[in-house]
């Protein structure tokens, strides 16, 4: 498993396994959001397998599978969403973590400069600067 930290309270990893659950737990996130579609992985490694074993290590978990064609303003807010919600630390996994990475950046979009969330993602180790365009227009439609 490989978790890396974007802000005290995020987190994001590749492709989680059924069996890595309860050390998700003993490392204090409460909440697990499963951002990979279930046409990417075979069945043992689904949201319906993730969700179980969350469940049994006591995690709550959120499905939000997204793509290219899905990141839209919708699902941004429902990631915002789901991590406000949570009662403590937020895990949210894809196939990189970088999707999971991209969509707390845009959801930052107007709230955070745009240097700041780069540079969140950058010490998190996901260099997107390719997302600065995207991120100052959306901070501005947000004026």
């Amino acid at each position: 498993m490989n978790i890396k930290q974007i802000t005290p309270t995020y987190f994001v990893a590749p492709q989680l396994d059924p069996a890595d659950m309860a050390e998700v737990a003993a490392a204090g996130i409460t909440t697990v959001i499963c951002n990979r579609p279930d046409e990417e992985v075979p069945p043992p490694f689904q949201a319906d397998a993730l969700e179980a074993a969350a469940k049994a290590a006591g995690l709550a978990f959120a499905r939000l599978p997204l793509t290219h064609q899905t990141m839209n303003p919708e699902n941004v807010a429902t990631h915002m969403g789901h991590i406000q919600n949570s009662s403590g630390p937020v895990l949210a996994y894809c196939a990189s973590g970088t999707r999971s990475t991209v969509v707390w950046c845009l959801g930052h979009a107007g709230s955070m400069s745009t240097d700041d969330i780069l540079a969140t993602a950058q010490n998190g180790g996901y260099e997107l600067s390719n997302l600065r365009p995207t991120l100052d227009a959306l901070a501005q439609a947000k004026g």
